[in-house]
């Protein structure tokens, strides 16, 4: 991503300080002008925004722009490296900058000390080159991906859940954004953050560096992106897995014909309430529920998909057309599988609502079933 501004010259002070890039001959002068010249926005300031902030700053990145307009908590301490506890209680766009700028005097940090919204995002996101997403709300996540897509933007994104990690990297041009592996959101609120859920205190700091080692690698055009990859992490058992995946063509931001032409901000995809006694079942649970042949096994994906690769014995109702559930009445056992979870929590709040008292989904969806129980079982897209 070398632009017409990166033929800076480098000064006495950054040679000696850039030194351990410039031995590098895929980095050197041009490629450390090229990070001196680039602006790249973190939207968030926590728990993933924290490394990927410090080490943007340490590596020679010109400009920062930080979204985050929370203050430091006692409770942030745990895993959020960019503070220390006089920082509590103040801005952390204040405090992180404060901090990255005593680390690099050369840096610019650009404070956006408000929520990003639809409203705002196109005229903060236009003056960079590159977004990195470290959110922990959905709505933010799929606003960042949208706002990018149309801008034309790279995006960085990852998100962290007790021990385990994910990231993704999204190119114009190049590969699937976080809408085609993800297409619909779920409620907001049904699947619990850091705050309410936990997080083990390192786990940021891998994801975090992970985000700052991509944005790197766009910056100087080096190396193999995560472009249509899904990058998991699982802190346990110290391994590193990953799912390949392609663009949709009926992407609603990306595909052919996309239906999201502006930045817009979630309206709740489906009710909480809804949903709180729909069973949430694991891979290995949906294992033995299989041989039960009172649970009627609903695929919500579209046909397309369905035809590329299902399990033995479901169903295809996609969830345009779950107004079909009436045929299968009140007490029919219902349980609704997709590729990633987020649609098949949908189909259960809609069938909730349609009166059917028991049913259940596959968390994580089928990507959960290729990764737990059958890892030949071959999830991507035709």
């Amino acid at each position: 991503m070398v632009t017409e501004d990166s033929n800076m010259t480098l000064t006495p002070d950054e040679l000696a300080r850039y030194r351990r890039h410039l031995l590098l001959p895929e980095v050197g002068a041009a490629g450390q002008e090229a990070l001196k010249a680039a602006r790249v926005l973190l939207i968030g300031a926590g728990g993933l925004g924290s490394p990927s902030a410090l080490y943007l700053a340490a590596s020679g990145v010109g400009t920062l722009g930080l979204i985050d307009c929370d203050q430091v908590d006692v409770s942030n301490l745990q895993r959020q490296v960019l503070y220390d506890t006089g920082s509590v209680g103040r801005s952390k766009v204040q405090a992180a900058s404060e901090r990255l700028q005593a680390m690099n005097p050369g840096l610019s940090v650009i404070h956006h000390d408000v929520e990003m919204r639809a409203a705002n995002v196109g005229e903060i996101f236009r003056g960079y080159d590159l977004v990195l997403d470290g959110t922990d709300r959905f709505s933010a996540r799929y606003l960042a991906n949208d706002a990018c897509v149309i801008l034309g933007k790279p995006l960085v994104s990852a998100a962290i859940h007790r021990f385990e990690g994910l990231a993704m990297t999204y190119v114009p041009g190049r590969g699937p954004c976080y809408r085609c592996l993800f297409p619909d959101p779920p409620a907001e609120g049904l699947i619990p953050n850091c705050a309410e859920a936990g997080v083990l205190g390192v786990l940021p700091g891998v994801m975090g560096t992970i985000q700052a080692t991509e944005a790197i690698k766009l910056i100087l055009g080096l190396g193999e992106p995560l472009l249509g990859r899904l990058l998991t992490y699982d802190a346990l058992r110290l391994r590193f897995d990953e799912f390949r995946f392609t663009r949709r063509d009926d992407c609603a931001v990306c595909g052919d014909h996309p239906s999201i032409l502006a930045p817009q901000d979630l309206d709740g995809a489906c009710s909480v309430e809804l949903l709180a006694n729909v069973h949430r079942l694991s891979a290995a649970q949906l294992q033995v529920l299989l041989e039960d042949p009172a649970a009627a096994i609903i695929d919500v994906r579209e046909p397309h998909e369905y035809q590329a690769s299902h399990l033995a014995g479901s169903l295809n109702i996609p969830i345009s057309e779950l107004d079909r559930l009436a045929e299968f009445g009140a007490q029919c056992r219902c349980v609704f599988v997709c590729r990633s979870g987020a649609r098949s929590l949908r189909a259960s709040a809609l069938a909730v609502e349609q009166g059917i008292h028991d049913v259940a989904h596959l968390e994580g969806g089928l990507l959960a079933w290729a990764r737990d129980v059958d890892t030949s079982f071959d999830v991507a897209l035709p």
